[in-house]
């Protein structure tokens, strides 16, 4: 994650300010999560699983113009994981609300979400910006939301549904074990930057 304030003049994004092409990307992105809601709770899935493909493959493409045309900004960097922090607890509040999957997987990652959150509160009342996305971390998203379009077509009947459910929980778990790993790291880091600080002031 790159430090704005002090990037190397050539790496700057102050010429493009936010108004970037995977910036508008990462938006329009945040903008399909309420229609993919609606589409979800009408039950129109197949709809909802264009809208999921097309967000991911939205994904990926902002991570690689924000690289290619050496756009990345700090704004980019909070709504790019907003973005899959919200399709994620949508979907799962959604298949969670027709028994497609058990309670006890919302509240582990809402859990996770809310606990890294109170952590990034305490970061920041202590001076310190929120700290860099590991790879970890952004493995396991990408494992979850792989994981909820196949849980969704795991819905369908016959052998794509049964095919779908099996993928569909293997990334879930992997998913989960991965995001939780992700947390302990966060964790880990949070408390040495916190101990960094209180050491750096005596």
């Amino acid at each position: 994650m790159t430090d704005l304030g002090h990037a190397p003049a050539g790496r700057r994004t102050g010429r493009h300010g936010v108004l970037t092409l995977p910036n508008a990307i990462s938006a329009a992105r945040l903008l399909l999560v309420p229609v993919f809601a609606v589409l979800l709770l009408r039950g129109e899935d197949g709809w909802a699983l264009v809208v999921l493909a097309v967000a991911g493959a939205s994904d990926w493409l902002d991570g690689v113009l924000a690289r290619a045309l050496d756009q990345r900004s700090r704004l980019g960097e909070l709504l790019d994981p907003s973005a899959d922090r919200l399709f994620i607890l949508v979907t799962l509040i959604g298949l969670a609300a027709r028994g497609a999957i058990p309670g006890w997987l919302l509240v582990a990652v809402v859990g996770r979400d809310l606990l890294l959150a109170g952590v990034l509160l305490v970061l920041v009342r202590r001076g310190v910006g929120p700290l860099p996305v590991h790879f970890v971390g952004k493995t396991g998203t990408f494992a979850l939301l792989y994981a909820f379009p196949l849980l969704l077509l795991a819905q369908s009947e016959g052998v794509l549904g049964d095919v779908a459910g099996v993928a569909g929980w293997a990334f879930a778990w992997w998913g989960m074990g991965l995001y939780w790993l992700a947390a302990g790291i966060y964790l880990r880091q949070a408390w040495r930057e916190l101990a960094r600080r209180r050491g750096s002031r005596r």
